[in-house]
């Protein structure tokens, strides 16, 4: 792997085959990973420019993704890009900053903000990034983010599970895949809720 690479994580094929081609496209020596977890790996072989990652993801999300930098002294002064469809509200964005993440862009990417974004990053001098908050403070926030998430989550199943008993025939086939996505995220939310509550019932408070 060469030295000077950005990063990209994201678990979605054709949003990761997109931004890695554009990046290219642009001269940039794009790499991926899938999730947090071959993240790490990666970035334990070569230190990376720059990291862009989605939040939402199997195995290790973003927000645990950079906590783990952040905590880490090798790793601290990597900038990261959080870019997500889901956690867009204010305290979502407070708390990513909190945390460690350098810039937060929501999808659907705005190409030119987005590249404009990554030139200003990599010609900045590096920046230490500390943690602003205690790993029991991180647990505690992390999962009330996720709460909210599930609650949202579960009203939008709700509403789709009704509004498919009314549309038409043709309708279907697109409206059951999307409420399947849904159900998925639905479903990966409550696995990372569950495994949260272990975390923080093992984490000493400050």
């Amino acid at each position: 792997m060469e030295s000077g690479y950005i990063l990209i994580v994201e678990d979605v094929p054709d949003i990761l085959r997109l931004l890695e081609e554009t990046l290219k496209f642009k001269g940039y020596n794009a790499v991926t990973a899938f999730n947090g977890q071959e993240a790490l790996e990666k970035i334990q072989k070569k230190r990376p420019q720059l990291i862009i990652t989605d939040i939402m993801m199997p195995k290790l999300d973003g927000f645990g993704l950079v906590h783990r930098l952040r905590i880490n002294p090798e790793t601290r002064e990597i900038p990261v890009i959080f870019l997500t469809a889901t956690y867009v509200a204010m305290e979502d964005k407070a708390f990513a900053l909190n945390i460690g993440a350098t810039r937060f862009i929501e999808k659907p990417v705005n190409f030119d903000h987005f590249l404009k974004t990554i030139q200003e990053l990599l010609a900045a001098e590096p920046q230490v990034s500390t943690p602003q908050m205690s790993e029991a403070e991180f647990y505690e926030g992390y999962y009330q983010r996720l709460a909210k998430k599930l609650v949202q989550k579960n009203t939008q199943i709700a509403r789709d599970e009704r509004l498919l008993q009314t549309i038409s025939a043709e309708e279907i086939p697109s409206f059951r895949a999307s409420l399947q996505m849904a159900q998925n995220e639905r479903d990966e939310l409550q696995r990372l809720l569950d495994e949260l509550e272990t975390r923080i019932a093992n984490t000493p408070k400050s």
